[in-house]
């Protein structure tokens, strides 16, 4: 059996001038300054461009959007994270069989959620824009690689956004928020929709 091909890192840092590099980390270090002060949801861009002493615009050129500006302030945790499932130990990495990897993704997709989830699902809240997100897409890619590796034949699209679907920031805040389920039991039903979809 063939290795799979090895998955880009998404996201990875361009290369920027020294002053739109020293723009984007003024507005990081505000953004971190309104949350920890007066919360997430004080975090508009009028308010942040204030903070931070830009324009509107600068933020947008930098991340984009609301989801590239939350990705960012997430972006430590995000790429540790991908390093693991794209080329750390097992389970999450290449020398574990494919089902073995799509099921500990799902679980540690989830407990990243736990630890970083008012930021995640804030980025999740920008409508279609999530979806361009360097990491979400990523995300996908290797999950069809996965359902393909299980010898998933039909649909991988579809099947794919089935399974990252529930694991969306709004829809894990809803099980653990508001329906009280424990994170235990929320990773349990995931993998068990998973192994569904390719047995």
């Amino acid at each position: 059996m063939t290795t799979p091909r090895q998955l880009p890192m998404a996201a990875a840092p361009p290369r920027v001038r020294r002053d739109a590099a020293a723009n984007s980390d003024r507005i990081l270090a505000a953004a971190r300054d309104v949350i920890r002060c007066e919360g997430i949801e004080s975090l508009t861009m009028d308010h942040l461009a204030a903070r931070a002493g830009v324009g509107k615009g600068t933020i947008f050129r930098a991340f984009g959007n609301r989801s590239g500006l939350f990705a960012a302030l997430t972006d430590e945790a995000e790429r540790t994270f991908q390093q693991e499932f794209l080329s750390g130990p097992p389970p999450l990495g290449p020398d574990a069989p494919p089902l073995q990897r799509l099921l500990a993704y799902g679980e540690g997709r989830l407990r990243l959620y736990a630890v970083h989830g008012p930021l995640l699902k804030a980025g999740s809240q920008d409508g279609s824009g999530r979806f361009d997100v360097p990491a979400r897409q990523l995300s996908a890619t290797h999950v069809r690689m996965l359902l393909r590796q299980c010898g998933v034949r039909d649909n991988v699209d579809v099947l794919a956004e089935m399974l990252l679907a529930p694991l969306e920031p709004d829809v894990t805040d809803h099980l653990l928020s508001t329906r009280n389920v424990t994170l235990e039991h929320v990773v349990a039903g995931w993998q068990r929709v998973a192994v569904s979809l390719v047995r």
